[in-house]
């Protein structure tokens, strides 16, 4: 039988526990509203937290979304429940992106281990220079099949191919610190000592060769940037999925996070490499080299470094809404 109620404490650590995922500039576009009388939690899409100019379409909003959805699923998981996830589950409020509800089952999902639990509390981009080590392929097999569980395809190009890619991400970046728009939504998700966004601390610095083009949210471009030797090969890997509609931007988020937690786990760092992503025609090439078929949605670099600093999370009161 399903819980007829969540008490404060499960509550509280179940939304806590979402919030942690990663989000797009940390805007954190996420809302949960819960129905007591079903213990259903919905995922909605905060009103205001979208990016405009970045992400006018909101699809990097939904991935954001799934990767919360996913620490959501494995916190249910935790607590000794399963969840039942809808998403999309009322096409007539667009903001409401998923419901879960925690059930009763025969056996544990074994998507949801217990290690991720756990390394969703440690999850950190690390936005630093890499080892040349390449992690094993015993654990590039098993982030491929975490995505794979999920409803995406996760590779990992060779050295041309990544070169190629890393060129796409390059443009996009000149492009993102030359569109005054562009650079100035940027810059306004640099904040200190707020509850959103990202401080200076977390933004490491800039690859010193250029080859590795890593966001720079200033605006002020590599002359008045810090810099650093980073990886010269390093190790990307490409999540993509069959079809390109809402419903997939939310799988592809589930599948994120599902990959992020199980390098987690193995001490394997991660960050996101999304520019090439947020132009239409940029986007179309990347699919070109890496995909095929497929759609892009995520690429995202792997190895072993400094452990990436915590961001700031906003608390669960301004984010849960408890109650019809």
């Amino acid at each position: 039988m399903p819980p007829t109620t969540l008490d404060a404490v499960v509550l509280e650590n179940l939304v806590s526990a979402a919030v942690a995922a990663p989000s797009i500039h940390n805007t954190q576009p996420w809302r949960y509203r819960l129905d007591p009388a079903t213990a259903t939690l919905e995922v909605r899409a905060a009103a205001g937290r979208g990016l405009r100019h970045t992400d006018p379409v909101g699809r990097a909003l939904h991935v954001s979304v799934g990767a919360a959805l996913f620490n959501l699923r494995v916190a249910v998981a935790h607590t000794g429940w399963e969840p039942a996830v809808r998403l999309l589950p009322r096409p007539a409020e667009p903001d409401l992106l998923a419901s879960v509800r925690p059930v009763g089952a025969e056996a544990p999902d074994p998507r949801h281990r217990p290690d991720l639990y756990a390394a969703l509390w440690r999850r950190h981009s690390s936005r630093f220079p890499f080892s040349p080590h390449r992690p094993p392929e015993e654990l590039l097999r098993e982030l491929a099949a975490a995505a794979r569980a999920e409803g995406a395809s996760l590779w990992f190009p060779g050295v041309r191919d990544t070169i190629r890619m890393m060129r796409l991400t390059a443009a996009a970046e000149r492009r993102n610190t030359e569109t005054d728009a562009r650079r100035a939504e940027n810059r306004s998700w640099m904040r200190e000592g707020a509850h959103d966004g990202l401080p200076g601390a977390a933004l490491g610095a800039r690859d010193a060769t250029g080859r590795l083009p890593l966001r720079d949210f200033s605006g002020v471009g590599a002359a008045g940037a810090l810099t650093a030797r980073f990886e010269t090969g390093p190790t990307i890997a490409v999540l993509a999925t069959a079809r390109d509609r809402r419903a997939d931007w939310l799988r592809a988020g589930q599948a994120l996070e599902h990959v992020l937690l199980v390098a987690t786990a193995h001490s394997v760092r991660t960050s996101l490499l999304h520019q090439a992503l947020e132009w239409p025609d940029l986007r179309s090439s990347l699919h070109r080299v890496t995909a095929g078929p497929r759609y892009v949605q995520m690429l995202v670099r792997l190895g072993y470094g400094p452990e990436g600093p915590a961001t700031p999370r906003r608390p669960v009161r301004e984010v849960l809404e408890t109650g019809f």
